[in-house]
């Protein structure tokens, strides 16, 4: 939502305000039973301006706090990649390096989907997966895929290669997809160009941790859900059809409480 689209907003609930605000002043015209129902329509009234007024607004207090973490130097955002091996990650790493805002690019892991593993597989894997390849440094049997992290200076292409190698060896056949795990990093101020850059490859961050994140996760478990914002509003309206009805006995009560004031003092 732009900035004139909240102004304009604010000023719509404003002026229903003003309405249930003017509604209150009518007191004197009605029977004391009416305040109920004055009452009641203040509350619709909250309500209802709250839901489509101030709710599109409060809906973006985590894009709000967001962008203000993003204007702030020297923070980072640490973007967890999930990529498939097709991907040629020298030529994405290459790209991503040559965007303002870039601190790094790391291939952490590469997962090889198998078929579903019996004790006896899962044994045998357990102990031969790190004969394989001495850059093969750790690694994990799951149920049905191998997951083996990656060396430094060595990259998933050339893991899943010795892996492949292996496995048509002993298997007589080939594999040619795994899924790779990487981490890239970068200046906060530039996530936006680097998610643009990442959606235009098909890409999409897994999870995302830094000031932004946390700033957003923050405020999203400390806001309240649609209905309870809606109830504050009609709750909202509430109050100000009260000060409408009793604004006739305020007024005076504070002018008297103004005017002891002023008599105190010249004592």
């Amino acid at each position: 939502m732009d900035f004139i689209t909240a102004i304009i907003y604010l000023v719509l609930f404003i002026l229903m305000m003003v309405f249930v605000f003017s509604i209150g002043m009518l007191r004197q015209f009605m029977p004391k039973r009416e305040i109920i129902l004055v009452l009641v329509v203040s509350f619709l009234i909250g309500a209802i301006g709250g839901a489509f007024f101030l709710d599109p607004i409060y809906d973006e207090l985590p894009n709000a706090v967001s962008a203000f973490e993003k204007s702030m130097p020297n923070n980072e955002e640490t973007l967890h990649l999930d990529l498939s091996s097709s991907i040629d990650t020298k030529e994405l790493r290459e790209n991503l390096s040559a965007t303002e805002g870039f601190k790094s690019f790391k291939e952490n892991s590469i997962s090889i989907p198998m078929w579903t593993f019996n004790e006896r597989e899962h044994n045998y894997f357990e102990e031969i997966v790190g004969n394989i390849d001495s850059h093969y440094e750790n690694y994990t049997i799951n149920s049905s895929s191998i997951e083996i992290s990656l060396a430094d200076n060595y990259t998933s292409s050339q893991a899943l290669k010795s892996f492949s190698d292996w496995y048509k060896l002993v298997y007589g056949e080939t594999i040619s997809y795994a899924q790779v795990h990487a981490t890239l990093v970068v200046d906060s101020t530039a996530l936006d160009r680097f998610e643009q850059n990442l959606l235009e490859r098909g890409i999409v961050a897994t999870s995302i941790e830094g000031p932004i994140q946390d700033s957003v996760n923050n405020t999203n478990s400390s806001m309240l859900t649609n209905m309870q914002f809606t109830l504050c509003s009609g709750a909202l309206g509430v109050v100000v059809g009260l000060m409408g009805i009793y604004i006739d006995s305020v007024v005076p009560a504070y002018r008297r409480f103004r005017k002891f004031l002023k008599e105190k003092r010249r004592r």
